[in-house]
Formats: C-alpha cells, structure tokens, sequence
C-alpha cells in the first residue's frame, strides 16, 4: 500500500513516502479501514518533533506518553473511511460499513485513558491506504450528510475541546474564554460553547475574526490583545507561553483554567498570589474518552458542530500539509486524501 513513514524526530524531511509498504492485517476483534481522509493534528507535529518533553527534562525527544518512540511508525489519528476486511471474532457484514474511527486505544473508565495508546502514535494510523483498528473503536456513521474529510475533521480537535469543557463543567450563561479560536480545537470548543449556551470570547488573529464570530463567538479578541480586564468564569486554552499569566488576571474569583496544548510554549509563569487569592482552579486535559467522542459525533450528527475544512491535500504530500498546519495560516483543520 501506499503510506507515508515517520523515519526519526526532526522536521518534514523526516517523513517518507513510500508505495511498497505491507498492507496491514486485522488480528482478533479487529477491523481492516480502508482510508478515505485522515485529518492533522498538533500531536501529529509536536509528536514528529519529538517536543513532548519528559517530567525530567524539558528538552527530551519523546512521544505524546513523554516515553520512547518506535520507528518507523505512520501518523493519522483521524480516520473515516470505510471497512475493508475483519479479523476473527468481528462478523463478515461489517465489510463496507462506513466509519467514523476513535483514535483512543484504551478499556475501562478514563483513568485508563491518561496512559493510553493513541492512533498514529504507539499504533499505525491513517496516513496511508489502509488501517487496522481494534472494532470496538470503528463507528459506524448511518445518514450523515457530511463528507468523509469533515467527519475525519472531528476525532481529535471535536473530543479534546468536548474533554476540556467537561473537565471544568461549563455551564449556561457562564462565559468562557477561548484562546487558538482559529485552529481545530479552538474552533470545536467555540461551537461546543454555544451549543451549552454559554457567552464566548474567543482569540484569534486579525484576519480570522470573521470566520470565528461565524462559528458562534460573541466576542473576538485580537491575539496581542490583554485580557486580563475581562472577569470570565473559564478559560479554554491550547497556547500557554507568555499570555498565561494575563489569562489567569482575566478570570473571576472561583473561574477555573483548563489547558490542552502549548502552541506559544509549554514553561510559563505567573504570579500564584492571583492563583490562591482569587481561589482559581487549574486543570490538565488531554484528546478525550470514548464518551466524549460519542457526545462529539452526536453534536455533528445534529448539526451543533460543524467541521471547519481549510485545505485537503495528497497523501505524497504530507509533508508539505504538515509544514503549512505549523504556519497556521488558516481556520479550522488540514486533511489528507490517500
């Protein structure tokens, strides 16, 4: 089949396209997908870098479990496509069953989600022709008006925004603000936010506020802008690095903080005066559980969440896809189309 190989950590010279690669075999209770698009994510990138980090050193080279990385190995967390063959234990009619994947390979309840392997990272995943997947976590989508590059637009972005508001408990009528408006996950949680009715105020660059007050968001901020006259009971951010300290000035007494990402840096500070002082809560929340996929694929099956396109490109390509995802001069999500 053809695929595209992380060799090592390093930039997008470290991806290799290759047109010879085995196709994959389902084991036991396992299904066979054969891609139809496959969606980019951070992870992919900070992944590829190696920038994950370890709880000892900062500057180590490792995955998204902050351990070793095995190579070769092909990226792709998000997936639909359409299934091609099943493994013993899986019946025969699934064959040609159009699915939805969750990239989260774990059993039990969300304590075992924290450890988790993860599509396209301790498992092959969907950046080639063929993918195999444990049955369980292949979806079946049944009457749903959107293309196979919108709903492979949701896995990753759709569950870690749904994870992150649901880790704080965002209510009706409180006000949330979002940082990275712009990129998958901002713009899910934008939507997400709404749909709860709550009042968002969401950070964007100048030339996204457009897109982003489209997609529900009562207020836009400029990305240079201080929030930190602003009194909001939560803050969804994915950016951290410098902003951190005026994010956590914006909040109201008792407000919580969750974050997802580091895309201005992961090393911030602040003044923990304002931490205990105002009684804040910070919370850590990583991609999301099989029930905030669920709750993700049900909000776009009614047409609460609305998957944001901004490119689709050939899987030869990805390397090119992947150097434009890190320039993020876009809204919403880059895909790919073996």
């Amino acid at each position: 089949m053809r695929a595209v190989l992380l060799t090592r950590h390093g930039g997008p010279e470290a991806l290799t396209y290759r047109e010879d690669v085995a196709d994959p075999r389902p084991g036991p209770d396992e299904v066979r997908v054969r891609v139809h698009a496959a969606a980019l994510n951070n992870t992919d990138i900070w992944t590829r870098e190696g920038a994950y980090g370890a709880a000892d050193d900062a500057g180590a080279s490792t995955g998204w479990r902050r351990q070793g990385f095995r190579f070769p190995r092909i990226q792709g967390a998000d997936v639909a496509g359409e299934i091609d063959a099943v493994g013993e234990g899986v019946p025969e009619a699934r064959v040609g069953e159009r699915v939805l994947l969750d990239p989260m390979l774990y059993e039990g309840d969300e304590r075992a989600m924290v450890d988790t392997d993860y599509l396209g990272s301790e498992r092959d995943g969907g950046f080639a022709e063929l993918v195999t997947v444990p049955a369980a976590n292949a979806h079946v989508v049944v009457g749903n008006s959107l293309s196979s590059v919108e709903l492979a637009s949701l896995p990753t972005a759709g569950t870690t925004a749904m994870r992150m508001l649901n880790r704080v408990a965002l209510a009706a009528r409180e006000t949330v603000l979002v940082t990275g408006a712009s990129g998958g996950v901002g713009s899910a949680a934008v939507q997400i936010a709404k749909d709860r009715g709550a009042r968002v105020v969401a950070v964007a660059a100048a030339a996204k506020h457009d897109t982003v007050r489209a997609l529900g968001a009562d207020e836009v901020l400029d990305r240079g802008d201080d929030p930190s006259g602003l009194e909001v009971d939560v803050v969804a951010d994915v950016v951290g690095g410098p902003a951190f300290g005026s994010l956590l000035a914006a909040m109201a007494p008792l407000g919580r903080y969750v974050t997802a990402g580091a895309i201005a840096g992961p090393l911030v500070e602040t003044d923990l005066r304002t931490l205990y002082l105002r009684q804040l809560t910070l919370v850590g929340s990583t991609l999301g559980t099989h029930d905030d996929f669920a709750a993700v694929v049900d909000l776009a099956s009614r047409g609460a969440l609305r998957p944001v396109v901004a490119g689709c490109y050939p899987l030869a390509e990805l390397g090119r896809a992947q150097a434009d995802f890190v320039a993020k001069d876009f809204v919403g999500k880059l895909v790919v189309q073996p």
